[in-house]
């Protein structure tokens, strides 16, 4: 499987699981001119921005090791980005989906 497809599905596996959850999904593949934010939902108040990674296998590690402080850190830029752009002074978290072949790991408020 290439690793597009596999983004993919694994961006449609966590939609479908957040959906279960209870949350509301505002957004997939919300475009910015400093990059992409895989989910934008609300949850209990909260604007919560997914970041969402899958790996087919342990072979290049676990997938919530991915989400490094340079992601962490353009995740919060995109995230400020989003929040000018819908004119809301609303509260964030930050949720990470890591995703190994099917089974889902959610860490809410990651960081």
């Amino acid at each position: 499987m290439g690793r597009i497809k596999t983004g993919k599905e694994g961006e449609l596996l966590a939609k479908e699981y957040l959906l279960e959850k209870g949350f509301k999904i505002i957004a997939t593949n919300y475009r910015t001119p400093f990059g992409e934010i895989d989910i934008i939902a609300k949850d209990k108040g909260y604007i919560v921005i997914v970041e969402v990674k899958r790996r087919m296998s342990d072979i290049f590690g676990d997938p919530s090791f991915a989400v490094d402080n340079k992601k962490r850190e353009k995740l919060k830029k995109l995230a400020l980005y989003y929040l000018s752009k819908i004119g809301k002074d609303s509260p964030v978290r930050f949720d990470v989906i890591a995703i190994k072949d099917r089974e889902i790991f959610h860490i809410e408020n990651a960081f």
